[in-house]
């Protein structure tokens, strides 16, 4: 479809003929004479844009902003638009799907029984469990929409913009991290990746977690430590946890070997009708570029200078 779209306006394209990530220095030479980039999760940065000349656009699929220095962008004159809301209801869903088969011990069980070992675990619903949420942005909100239908006993919720909101007549407990950290049985991150968010979670705040308690992260690499999770994990601490995303992707390291910890290769968004949109909507952003018309999505400006902070 997107290509469609792009051939109907009769615009000039390159598909990536690598078929996978692109390194920054790939990247840097494929584009040096491109005025649009609908880009994925490669890096985007000053030097990838020193060398593509003639860029005017980066039209980002997806809504996560880390991989692109967008302030680069802005004193080259580079425009950065994204598809906020494109990815959220994949998102959403695979959280929620993650905190059943933590609860359930399904990841465990799964990779016991393939080993030949038959062995039952009890587990804990999500209406007897108290759920903690970093975050009430797009993604986060639809979780805790979700979350409603199972009727958690006590949903504490966080977010730094926020505090204090009703959203949409939910029974929310409005809550300090620590808060979280200490009361909540599951706990879920939807953060972006900042200076301010790196790191987050790191030894010292899984140890006060409960000794039994879930950790779920579906937002960005970097902000749960990896090392120390790894740690924590094979130290007895914590029932298990949900990674769906890495500091270094393809991901290769330790938590691989930790049963309790349930993997997943960055696939939030890997619905059909979740990534078709994202892509659509990118590609509609290009050809608004191209032919003049005002784009839609542009990256508001809180996200320049949450960045700015960040660096």
């Amino acid at each position: 479809m997107p290509i469609n779209m792009l051939e109907s306006a009769d615009i000039d394209y390159t598909i990536n003929p690598f078929g996978r990530k692109l390194t920054e220095a790939e990247l840097g030479s494929l584009i040096s004479g491109y005025d649009v980039l609908i880009a994925g999760t490669e890096p985007i940065t000053d030097n990838v844009m020193e060398r593509a000349t003639k860029l005017r656009l980066i039209s980002r699929v997806g809504v996560g902003l880390d991989n692109v220095d967008l302030h680069a962008a802005k004193s080259r004159g580079i425009f950065v638009s994204y598809t906020p809301e494109a990815p959220s209801p994949a998102v959403a869903e695979l959280t929620v799907g993650l905190m059943l088969a933590l609860l359930r011990f399904v990841g465990l069980a799964n990779c016991q029984l393939h080993r030949g070992v038959w062995q039952r675990h009890f587990g804990r619903r999500l209406s007897e469990v108290t759920v903690g949420i970093i975050g009430v942005g797009r993604i986060g909100t639809r979780v805790l929409r979700h979350l409603t239908g199972f009727g958690p006993s006590k949903i504490l919720v966080n977010d730094t913009k926020l505090r204090g909101t009703e959203i949409d007549g939910m029974d929310l407990i409005w809550s300090t991290k620590e808060e979280i950290y200490r009361q909540a049985d599951i706990i879920s991150l939807h953060v972006p990746l900042t200076e301010d968010t790196r790191g987050m979670i790191r030894r010292e705040q899984l140890l006060r977690m409960k000794p039994d308690a879930l950790l779920i992260n579906t937002s960005r690499g970097g902000i749960v430590n990896e090392t120390d999770l790894t740690e924590v994990l094979n130290s007895g601490h914590l029932g298990g946890a949900a990674i769906d995303v890495f500091e270094q992707e393809p991901y290769k390291g330790e938590l691989a070997r930790v049963e309790r910890c349930l993997l997943t290769s960055h696939m939030g968004s890997m619905s059909d009708d979740c990534r078709a949109r994202m892509e659509i909507d990118a590609t509609e952003e290009a050809i608004r570029f191209l032919c003049g018309n005002p784009l839609r999505n542009s990256v508001p400006t809180e996200e320049y200078e949450a960045q700015r902070k960040g660096l």
